[in-house]
């Protein structure tokens, strides 16, 4: 029911992506953390997979376990995008798109304040509409991501090819480089047509249905970070787009006590600071063998200590595992770490040994490595990762590895090289210094709690009473 007493009511409904689910789940902390209530509205598998509330969080928050429809083609336990091959994500939209009774059963019942939801959901604001519930479509990308991919209130894209996406739109007008590059344009030519074969919507019809729909546009920014883009953003959707900060997971002090760390912690402690280069290419993407091999092999050229947390299967689904080059973890066992399960991601990188982190430019990991001050190395595979490279790069605080244009490929040496600029050449300090600079940025606790209240207060001011 809505909550009481100035305090508001908010059910929280991502995409079935972990990249989604846990930024959706650390803005329901921070709402929680303020007092109000949350509903967090996902399927049961899901839920199960979640971290653990904070005690002091759990009265606030509650999970909404809405049972996934089952469908052909989708196997019985897959619940997320990581449960399947990318080919079979779009099965997961469908059976999501199933979702819209349950989901309004709910609404009707339980009468939020408001709902906050995701991309994919085109169809959630006519649904609220209906029953009187305001909304807020919530980013987990970028402004410059929603300014390139939503055109103007009423302005039909025309944008029909990958050459179209390699430079940024009219309706941009200031000078950037945050446009695609062509290897990533050609990946997302799916995304920007969907496919009519299986009757599947365009991640961009979905994307626009959202954000054009919504009465509120919510974004996982700060107003220091990309203040042009937030006014574009304002300018091409006329309604109110309010930065709620970077959402930084808090420290988790749960992880302490546990073996992984232990072994970790122990092996960092013993590495000279800012010495050691941090790899993770995030849940989502399976790099293939060659890029694996060439990764690989540009590590052990760089000669610098690394800790590389590799997923070589995405899943059980996933057939073929990756392979490193022979003799590799042989040859490199003095120089680094290669870890294939689970690791604290956040622990390792406030770790005083780390000095720079390979990254595929997932926000969440940026967003990770920032609050703790640390160089970047860009490496992008697909979705906004491109676009996060490009804004990183023109901000001076990530060094992309060099790449051939059409097909995306990097050599051993542009790895080796780009590591050895960013850790250690005079070329590279620009890298670390603007790093630590942007740790002022991520990791500051009080503008973040400056940027929830400033959207809890528009909330409130904006309710409608039920």
């Amino acid at each position: 029911m809505a909550a009481e007493n100035g305090k508001l009511h908010l059910a929280m409904f991502p995409w079935l992506a972990f990249g989604h689910m846990l930024p959706f789940l650390e803005f329901s902390k921070l709402v929680a953390e303020k007092g109000h209530k949350v509903s967090f509205i996902s399927t049961p598998r899901n839920i199960d997979r979640l971290p653990k509330l904070p005690p002091h969080l759990s009265p606030l928050i509650d999970f909404v376990a809405l049972p996934l429809p089952h469908l052909k083609n989708l196997p019985e336990t897959a619940e997320a995008t990581v449960d399947l091959p990318p080919d079979g994500v779009g099965y997961l939209k469908n059976a999501y798109d199933l979702l819209q009774k349950p989901l309004t059963d709910f609404l009707i019942t339980h009468k939020p304040d408001w709902i906050i939801y995701d991309y994919v959901p085109y169809w959630l604001p006519a649904i609220a509409k209906k029953v009187d519930i305001p909304t807020v479509y919530f980013s987990p990308f970028l402004a410059a991501t929603i300014c390139c991919v939503c055109p103007a209130l009423g302005d039909d894209d025309y944008r029909k090819t990958p050459e179209d996406y390699t430079v940024l739109p009219k309706w941009v007008p200031f000078p950037s480089t945050a446009a695609s590059p062509r290897f990533m344009a050609i990946k997302l030519t799916d995304a920007i047509v969907g496919d009519e074969s299986r009757s599947r919507l365009s991640e961009y019809y979905r994307f626009r249905g959202s954000i054009r729909g919504a009465d509120i546009i919510s974004i996982r920014t700060h107003i220091e970070f990309e203040p042009e883009w937030l006014k574009l953003a304002e300018d091409l959707h006329k309604k109110p787009v309010i930065p709620v900060g970077f959402i930084a997971p808090l420290d988790d002090d749960s992880v302490d006590e546990t073996e992984t760390w232990g072994w970790i912690k122990e092996w960092l402690d013993k590495q000279e600071r800012g010495s050691i280069v941090y790899v993770a290419f995030g849940t989502e993407a399976k790099l293939s063998q060659d890029e694996l091999t060439e990764i690989a092999l540009g590590l052990e050229l760089s000669g610098l200590p690394f800790f590389w947390v590799l997923r070589t299967h995405r899943g059980s689904f996933d057939p073929d595992p990756l392979h490193l080059p022979d003799g590799f973890l042989e040859r490199t066992k003095a120089q680094g770490v290669v870890c294939t399960s689970w690791v604290p991601q956040l622990k390792i990188l406030g770790h005083d040994s780390i000095g720079g982190y390979l990254t595929h430019s997932g926000w969440s990991s940026v967003i990770e490595a920032l609050k703790f001050g640390k160089a970047l190395v860009l490496l992008s595979f697909f979705a906004d990762q491109g676009r996060n490279a490009k804004v990183l790069e023109e901000k001076k605080i990530g060094y992309p590895i060099p790449r051939n244009n059409d097909d995306g490929s990097f050599t051993r040496n542009s790895v080796a090289e780009s590591l050895s600029l960013v850790m250690l050449e005079e070329e590279g300090k620009v890298y670390k210094e603007k790093a630590k600079e942007m740790s002022n940025l991520f990791g500051d606790k009080e503008k973040q709690s400056l940027c929830m209240d400033n959207f809890l207060d528009h909330l409130k001011a904006n309710k409608r009473h039920h």
